[in-house]
Order: C-alpha cells, then sequence, then structure tokens
C-alpha cells in the first residue's frame, strides 16, 4: 500500500499504527488526523505549508500539529476527503507512541475554551499602530541624516534606528506568517510580503517553509532547521556525545561558547540568512518575492547613496544587518537553545513544545524587545493566536502544567541571555570529554 499504488476503499479499509508507521519514507508517507487515516504522499508536494513540515508527521498522529496550524478547519476538508484511505481499527489507541492521552484531551479542552474566550481573535489596530512604529523609525533615521549631516554620530544613530526598524518589521513579518491579521486573506498575504520583502529585503516564502518547520518539530534534529549548526557548533546533550564518540572535530567545540561571539550574532543575518534567502528565491524561481526583495534595495539606495554615495551606503546596511543580527539571534536563541535538543521522541504536542521552549519575563520592556516571543510557550503551543493575548492564555497553561507535572519555566531577561552561553559551554564540555575518554 506504498504512495504509487492502489490505495483501499476508505469505507472499509482499517488499519493500525504499525501499519502506518511503516508509511513513512519520502515517496510513501501517510499520517493519522482524528483517527482518519491519509495517504499524503502526492500532496504533500502542492501543501502551501511546505512539503516538509507535512512530511515530518509522516508515519505518525497529525492531529495536534493539524489543529494548531490549520484554524479554519472546515476549509481544509476538502483538501483532506480526497486523500482519505482509511482509518484505525477500533481496538487502536487514539495516540500513538509515547503521547499522553490524559494530556492530549486536557489540552485540546483548554484549546477549545480560549477560542470560545475570543483569545484567537486579532486585534487589527494593534498590528497597524507596531507597522506605524516602524515606518516612523525608518523615516526619522533618514530625516536625521539628512538634515543634520553624515557626522560618525548621526550615521550612528541612524543605523541604530534602522536597526530597531528591522528587528520590530522582524517581529511583524512574524505574526503576519502565522496569523491572518485581515480578513480577506489576499490582503494579509501581500502585507506579510510588503513587510518581509519591501521592509527587509527577505522572502515570505522561504520564512514560512522554514519556520513551520520549527514549530513542528522545534528542538528537533533533521527536522528543525533552526538546530542546523552546519558543524559549526554542537548543541544540546546527545549531540556532543554523538561526535565526541565518532571523533568528528570540524571546530573546538571545547570553545564553541568563545568563538560564538564572533561567529553566531554577527554573521547570521549578514551572510548565512543573506546568502541563504538570495539563493531559495532564485533556485526555486520565486520571482515575486525576489521582485519584492529586489524593492527593498532599490528604495534603500535611492534614499542613502545621495547622502553617503554607494560604498558608504553598503557599509551602512550592512552595520545595520549586524546590528539587527545581534538582536535577532539573542532574543530568538534565549528560548530555545538552553532547552532540549535530540532526535525525535514522538512526544504529544504539549510535552514536545514545554520541553523545546521556555517564557522570559513579562514587562513592557521584555514584550516590545521581544515581539511579545518571551512568551515562547504560549506561541509554540497556539502558533495561530495573535501576541497581544498571550498573557491571558499564560495562566491557564500554566494550570494545566502543574496538573500534569510538567516544567514550566520562566526565567529573567538577563537569565535568558546568559543561559545561551552557558548551554553551549555544557554541550561543549559533553563534546570534549566523550572525544577524550569515550
Amino acid at each position: 500500500m506504498g504512495g504509487g499504488g492502489q490505495s483501499p476503499d476508505p469505507r472499509e479499509a482499517v488499519f493500525t499504527w504499525e501499519q502506518v508507521q511503516s508509511h513513512c519514507s519520502k515517496n510513501d508517507q501517510w499520517l493519522v488526523i482524528d483517527r482518519k487515516v491519509y495517504n499524503i504522499t502526492q500532496w504533500a508536494r502542492r501543501h502551501p505549508g511546505g512539503s516538509r513540515v507535512i512530511g515530518h508527521y509522516a508515519g505518525q498522529d497529525a492531529t495536534e500539529a493539524f489543529s494548531a496550524f490549520h484554524p479554519d478547519q472546515k476549509l481544509v476538508q476538502k483538501f483532506l476527503k480526497p486523500l482519505l484511505i482509511g482509518e484505525l481499527a477500533a481496538t487502536e489507541p487514539g495516540q500513538d507512541r509515547n503521547k499522553n492521552a490524559a494530556i492530549i484531551q486536557d489540552f485540546q479542552s483548554l484549546r477549545a475554551h480560549a477560542e470560545r474566550e475570543g483569545l484567537f481573535q486579532v486585534q487589527p489596530f494593534f498590528f497597524s499602530a507596531h507597522l506605524g512604529h516602524i515606518l516612523l523609525l525608518e523615516a526619522v533615521a533618514w530625516l536625521l541624516v539628512w538634515m543634520w549631516g553624515t557626522s560618525w554620530t548621526m550615521t550612528l544613530l541612524c543605523s541604530v534606528l534602522l536597526a530597531v526598524a528591522q528587528s520590530q518589521a522582524g517581529w511583524l513579518q512574524h505574526d503576519f506568517g502565522h496569523l491572518s491579521v485581515f480578513k480577506i486573506s489576499w490582503w494579509n498575504h501581500i502585507f506579510q510580503k510588503f513587510i518581509i520583502g519591501h521592509l527587509k529585503g527577505a522572502s515570505a516564502n522561504w520564512w514560512n517553509h522554514r519556520h513551520f518547520q520549527h514549530h513542528a518539530k522545534p528542538n528537533i534534529f533533521s527536522k528543525d532547521p533552526d538546530v542546523n549548526m552546519l558543524h559549526v557548533f554542537v548543541i544540546g546533550s546527545t549531540q556532543p556525545v554523538e561526535y565526541g564518540i565518532k571523533k568528528i572535530r570540524n571546530m573546538p567545540y571545547n570553545h564553541q561558547h568563545q568563538y560564538f561571539f564572533l561567529v553566531g550574532p554577527p554573521l547570521l543575518i549578514p551572510i548565512y540568512f543573506h546568502v541563504q534567502v538570495m539563493y531559495n528565491m532564485i533556485s526555486r524561481r520565486d520571482w515575486v518575492d525576489l521582485a519584492w526583495s529586489i524593492s527593498y534595495y532599490l528604495r534603500y539606495f535611492c534614499c542613502y547613496i545621495p547622502l553617503y554615495g554607494l560604498q558608504g551606503s553598503l557599509a551602512l546596511i550592512f552595520f545595520v544587518r549586524f546590528l539587527e543580527s545581534h538582536w535577532f539571534v539573542w532574543v530568538t536563541q534565549m528560548n530555545h537553545l538552553p532547552m532540549d535538543i535530540d532526535h525525535e521522541k514522538h512526544q504529544d504536542w504539549l510535552t514536545m513544545q514545554l520541553q523545546a521552549t521556555c517564557n522570559i519575563e513579562k514587562s513592557l520592556f521584555n514584550d516590545w524587545f521581544s515581539g511579545h516571543l518571551n512568551f515562547q510557550i504560549e506561541h509554540h503551543l497556539f502558533p495561530t493566536m495573535p501576541r497581544h493575548n498571550y498573557h491571558k492564555v499564560a495562566p491557564l497553561v500554566q494550570e494545566l502544567c502543574e496538573k500534569h507535572g510538567l516544567h514550566y519555566q520562566v526565567k529573567t531577561l538577563w537569565e535568558g541571555l546568559v543561559d545561551v552561553v552557558r548551554s553551549l559551554k555544557s554541550s561543549g564540555d559533553l563534546w570534549l570529554d566523550a572525544y577524550l575518554h569515550k
């Protein structure tokens, strides 16, 4: 019953979990949603969220992930119906592998309660005001240099304002990537491309396909692209030991907490992301996103070449990216890098997200600085919930965690930043011990 064979009659076919789990290769993919079995082998290539994110659930129960990513499930059902090939046998449990049935049921009840309370309803004014303050920062940056000249002081101030605007635009496009901020979906689609393309020079499709994988399988090797460190770092407690035993020494990993300051925050956006985004758009012939990205550079150079010349404008944009990269790396990694990073464990949604994420204390500054991603736990549990409601659902999530003995971790901003370095040092020490003694 592979992807290329004839599918059984969905009115009659019943399957065991063992049968479903055997269909997990790239060319033969089944998954389960609400006990219904679907053959997604061909559909995965046309999946709007990308083939990889849906493929990560091949051979598994995808019910919780399906609910998390698809707010309008009635709309999605019309795509699922032709893929239906049967259902689980009545003797089979509702969940697979290591997933806790009681936790799944309670989390479903919590989500239903949040929906009834309107916590998934978006306030367009919130996001409009956020966009307004980004545009204001960009305008002020240009006006300062235009009115007061290109002295080092004005240039530095301009760079800081542009970096703040870029970082805040990053958090805003993140919202549009997850949410339907506007009731008319194509407006939401255009606004995301405008923000990430015209305001940041990046690609919406590249971001969507990469980031959705991160949410679907956070901190899981080979499935979360955010933990692909290209052999520059070893992270978590499993990978360092594996590398050490295999005598892999691409870098002096026991010093990675030191060279992180030279390789991670300064270079991620200016070098790695920039090259990856451009390569992705051109290789995939994503001309629409490329056009939006080009519009950013045209606007930028039209504004700053008359003031700084070509070389000065290039230096300015690199410095802005340099500052933005530091902001982005610290904000995103303080919630994930010190947490559990391992191979697939097949856990329920709540347990998986809690082990991969932690929160940073709520404050006006922390909320603004991180784009409300200090509520990383709530964001991962409810990726389609608008960020202005995270603090409302957080107490309910904490109560559920207490009930089931799950650790709901909250840190100060300083603790979160320091733990990034601590986790790198700890992983490096594990590698060195395994490299020398095993």
